[in-house]
């Protein structure tokens, strides 16, 4: 029996957030409808969840000393990371210590490094994914990018949002791969992942939801990604009964593995019948942001309900929705958006800005999302709500 008391009561259920951006906000709302105390944590004020939090901790989450210092002093009875920049070995030993890290300490660890979860994958499990090197100083790099063969992808072993990846298409690209992929990393220049450019059909999120009654599957979800940045998704995906029962085997296989309760993003290449694995992240997906207008249940409320323990019962899908990301460029700390009004015109249509309190370059400030009859529908549906709303710096 799940028991949660009050927010301020004595018997408080606490929860805290380590990452407050867009999908950690919406997470702390949907645990705060049930009455989770939310402490939200981040490296700089004022960021998205920490605006609707109970509480709110500012320190560098890749400091390990502090991380472990600011959880024994709140004693949360869940600890939920949402971003990658995490001290993961202060997570093994917090949960040494009896503390709930969600899913779990290992899971975060392995997940957080690319090189963790694909020799997982790969060596470990035997899933079929495109062939791949890890690189730690350049003459090494250089080696890698030789063997794998040009195009290739390169990315940091910790990064996110495209952060440091990009396609070498010609020798000319390599010196230059390599100075941002050490410069995008969330946790400072070091190893790199080299892997083979895969010609695929279409790739996919597969939300899988690991929970006290065993495994479930969202409805697959197609995107656009641009400089491995999500800037599109769409749902559901058009696949393959024989393709997409594979995907979930996949899935399946990856998450049991890992282990603990709550939602995960596998992100899979398709080529043909063949299906490929790429990532996996042990938390709520940012191309998943459309399920806040798909389905019965979003992949947070989902997040929640796993990590407590709750039912979830079926999970029901609305039909074509997408949604689009809407990226702000420039530099300023007063962002001010306009035509809201019109950019919400048209029915089976929203929006959420997240409150981000600066941009410094480009940034993800919000996301339109649409239901429509189809697919297509959908996607210029939700296009035209985020190309309707005017931001000015």
């Amino acid at each position: 029996m799940t028991v949660i008391g009050s927010p301020y009561g004595t018997h408080n259920t606490k929860m805290m957030i380590l990452g407050s951006g867009e999908l950690g906000r919406e997470v702390v709302i949907e645990a705060m409808r049930l009455g989770i105390h939310v402490t939200a944590c981040d490296r700089y004020d004022n960021a998205p969840a920490m605006q609707i939090a109970h509480d709110r901790c500012v320190f560098n989450m890749l400091d390990g000393e502090k991380l472990k210092s600011v959880v024994r002093e709140i004693r949360p009875d869940f600890i939920v990371p949402e971003i990658e920049a995490i001290a993961t070995d202060a997570l093994v030993d917090l949960e040494d210590e009896g503390f709930r890290v969600i899913p779990n300490a290992n899971a975060t660890r392995l997940t957080m490094n690319r090189e963790g979860i694909r020799r997982l994958a790969a060596e470990k499990l035997g899933i079929a994914t495109s062939p791949f090197l890890f690189a730690e100083s350049y003459e090494s790099f250089e080696s890698s990018v030789k063997e794998i063969g040009i195009p290739c992808v390169v990315k940091p072993i910790m990064s996110s949002s495209g952060k440091g990846q990009s396609v070498i298409r010609s020798v000319d690209d390599i010196k230059k791969a390599w100075d941002y992929s050490q410069s995008g990393s969330r946790s400072g220049a070091g190893k790199v992942i080299v892997e083979a450019f895969v010609p695929f059909d279409y790739e996919i999120t597969l939300l899988t939801v690991r929970h006290k009654n065993g495994t479930s599957f969202l409805d697959p979800i197609g995107h656009l990604q641009i400089d491995g940045d999500y800037r599109e998704s769409w749902q559901p995906q058009p696949m393959e009964t024989i393709v997409l029962q594979k995907a979930k085997d996949i899935a399946k296989a990856v998450t049991d593995a890992i282990g603990g309760y709550g939602i995960f993003g596998v992100e899979l290449f398709i080529k043909g019948n063949d299906v490929l694995f790429s990532e996996v992240s042990p938390r709520p997906h940012d191309t998943g942001m459309v399920t806040m207008i798909s389905q019965n249940m979003s992949e947070f409320e989902l997040h929640v309900r796993a990590i407590l323990g709750l039912p979830i019962p079926e999970i029901r899908q609305y039909g074509c929705a997408a949604s689009a990301a809407i990226l702000v460029h420039g530099e300023s700390d007063d962002v001010v958006y306009n035509a809201i009004d019109t950019a919400l015109e048209k029915p089976d249509t929203m929006l959420r800005l997240f409150g981000k309190p600066t941009v410094s370059g480009h940034r993800r400030m919000g996301v339109a999302l649409a239901l429509g009859s189809t697919i297509d529908e959908a996607r210029e549906k939700a296009r035209n709500v985020r190309d309707a709303v005017k931001v000015t710096l």
